[in-house]
């Protein structure tokens, strides 16, 4: 397995992992998630983070095709000036490919990244009943720190 920076040529494995990411995770815990969003937005979406400095993507390959990916953006607000925020926006290891070390080596390629950039703190967002991303994200050191309320 080995981790690399996405570019144009990848993107049609890079869709192909994030189209199972919102099929699996969002379309099991969002009954209103466009589940086909990747498949017809993605393509652009993920070329112009390409192009912007503030995003990293990454992609696990392995033998057997992507064996996952990362998505992170730094940002920054008015509202809190002294933080560079580093986001995960999307991660998906291939479920032939857990617990093999994949969603850490992503993880780390990420926290580099993002402290290379200045990053001053890390956040991930997971739908509250997917209790195994929020066990996984926890042992890499994030913690609560909002809660969303809905009402539906």
């Amino acid at each position: 397995m080995t981790i690399v920076r996405a570019t144009e040529e990848l993107i049609p494995e890079l869709l192909a992992s994030v189209g199972a990411l919102f099929a699996e995770d969002g379309g099991r815990h969002d009954p209103v998630m466009d589940a086909d969003w990747p498949r017809r937005h993605g393509a652009v979406y993920y070329r112009e983070l390409l192009g912007d400095d503030a995003a990293l993507i990454l992609l696990a390959r392995a033998d057997a095709g992507p064996a996952g990916h990362l998505v992170g953006r730094l940002r920054t607000s008015e509202l809190r000036p002294g933080a560079r925020v580093a986001v995960l926006e999307s991660m998906r290891v291939a479920e032939r490919s857990r617990r093999a070390g994949v969603g850490s080596a992503l993880v780390a390629e990420f926290t580099e990244w993002a402290a290379e950039n200045s990053a001053t703190e890390f956040r991930v967002t997971a739908f509250a009943a997917n209790e195994a991303a929020i066990a996984f994200y926890r042992s890499h050191g994030f913690t609560p720190f909002e809660l969303t309320l809905r009402r539906g």
